[in-house]
């Protein structure tokens, strides 16, 4: 062999080493550390009836508000959700859609204009509830935040019948109306076609209603409508019983006939899909979505539960996230709802990262947007039961607040004078509740979620899901700080300045 060619061979050598070696490194650096979270991801006052979805590198997240306002919160990272701020998109009018906002659906639709984004939301023109229908938003271009246009209600049920939880399932390529409405005492699931995203070209078709035990606790009802497919097969899951008991869980039909506006065409599960855990101090777990995750790989739930088996429908059900698997015969498993403390690893694609304020030691002072005044201890008492006003501000530590995470996304709020924590009187749930400051006694009704919105911050109490209120909106110093229900309102709303 010449000597030209012994040169080649080596230096073919080496580079085939080199690689070798390269490869090897890589293979032994350490892989990446999967993403986590902690549930729930959305908290009082918003965090009931939850719509998710991801979509061009960001989660959306839509719930319930009680109020005239349908409020979007987005994160790239499922573990930012908790801390990420809410956005008004729409207000109702008294005319039309006004009060009492439940169960916003989102749905990226083929429409006259392309591609747009449609809000399906539950609401009445009158408080609660008779009143509630079902109306639809259109976004002006592809963007789930909007802005966004009032398309009007949809015609759903004869005489204008109530109907809720509406959400759209595509079939066969063809869009489907999915909601809720009633026939005697039986809260049923009824479908109907639609002609373009917010039109229903015929009257619902009623295809379930409540014939098993496990559906009729507390009360007749399916309700919460929500489709995943896989395989070709359509799984229409949906919430039973009532949703003021810990019972209110998730049944399953399969779509197994060809029309899915005949009621035949659809079989039900014998037994629910998802259910309480006592042990996981999970009660009520229902009224969900499904998203893909990021990469695509894999499909995920959100759905709402309560802590307690005395909580109900109200604002202390909080947004929670499971990954969803499939049985063997392609029907979804969606396990057991984990308990709040359980650190979850992410969707898959996720790229992790959190929101850190408020930040632990810092001091705040917590600002009223309608009156200005902050957040105070009357008279800078130190005793227990002191009573919490608004006040002008004083620059001193009586109108300074500490926040202390605790387990699941909840502070502890502490008076920097008194060292005493910030108190829901009584754990009381009703509209109302006063606020004291208490020695820390490690319960949830001195746990509080902070969630932005409009600029400012909605304080909730973790053990009855009211905010932080100026009692009738005052402006003077003095006026008590109280619990309420949220109404949207700058007096409920707080900028936290250090």
């Amino acid at each position: 062999m010449s000597l030209a060619r012994l040169k080649s061979v080596a230096a073919v050598l080496l580079l085939l080493f080199a690689v070798a070696v390269a490869v090897q490194a890589r293979s032994a650096a350490p892989a990446r550390a999967a993403a986590t979270f902690t549930n729930p991801v959305a908290s009082a006052p918003y965090g009931a009836d939850p719509w998710m979805g991801y979509h061009n590198g960001y989660y959306y997240l839509a719930a319930t508000t009680w109020n005239s306002q349908i409020v979007i919160k987005r994160a790239t990272s499922v573990a930012a959700l908790p801390g990420a701020a809410e956005s008004v998109v729409y207000t109702g009018t008294a005319a039309a859609s006004c009060c009492n906002v439940w169960a916003p659906s989102m749905h990226r639709l083929n429409g006259p204009n392309g591609y747009r984004w449609y809000l399906y939301y539950s609401a009445g023109t009158t408080a609660c509830c008779d009143g509630q229908r079902s109306f639809v938003l259109e976004s002006s271009g592809d963007n789930p935040m909007g802005p966004y246009t009032f398309k009007g209600q949809l015609n759903l049920q004869a005489n204008n019948g109530w109907a809720i939880d509406g959400a759209v399932a595509t079939i066969n390529g063809a869009n489907y109306f999915l909601y809720s409405s009633w026939v005697g005492d039986l809260q049923s699931l009824f479908i109907a076609p639609m002609s373009n995203p917010w039109t229903a070209s015929a009257y619902g078709t009623r295809i379930s209603y409540p014939t098993y035990d496990w559906e009729k606790v507390g009360g007749n009802t399916e309700e919460g409508p929500y489709v995943v497919q896989r395989n070709g097969v359509t799984y229409l899951t949906f919430s039973a019983s009532s949703c003021n008991t810990p019972d209110y869980k998730i049944g399953m039909l399969t779509l197994t006939g060809a029309n899915p506006l005949s009621a035949s065409a659809w079989t039900k599960k014998s037994t629910p899909i998802f259910q309480r855990s006592d042990a996981n101090s999970a009660y009520g777990p229902g009224h969900h979505s499904f998203f893909t995750s990021p990469d695509g790989t894999e499909t995920w739930m959100a759905y709402h539960a309560n802590e307690t088996t005395a909580q109900g429908c109200g604002a202390t059900r909080t947004t929670r996230l499971k990954k969803v698997t499939f049985n063997s015969d392609g029907t979804p498993n969606l396990g057991t709802p984990d308990k709040l403390s359980t650190t979850l690893t992410a969707p898959s694609g996720d790229p992790g990262g959190t929101v850190s304020f408020p930040a632990a030691g810092t001091r705040y002072r917590l600002v009223n947007q309608a009156s200005g005044k902050v957040l105070d201890a009357k008279n800078c008492a130190t005793a227990n039961g002191t009573a919490i006003q608004q006040w002008t501000p004083l620059g001193n530590a009586c109108q300074q607040w500490t926040f202390t995470k605790t387990t699941s996304n909840y502070y502890r709020i502490t008076n920097a004078n008194s060292g005493t924590v910030l108190d829901s009187v009584n754990c009381g749930t009703a509209n109302g509740t006063a606020l004291n400051l208490w020695a820390n006694l490690g319960n949830a009704c001195q746990e509080w979620s902070v969630t932005g919105v409009n600029g400012g911050y909605l304080i909730a109490n973790r053990g009855n899901g009211m905010v932080l209120d100026v009692a009738d909106c005052a402006a003077a110093d003095g006026a008590a700080v109280r619990q309420w229900a949220s109404l949207g309102n700058a007096c409920q709303q707080w900028n936290i300045t250090a």
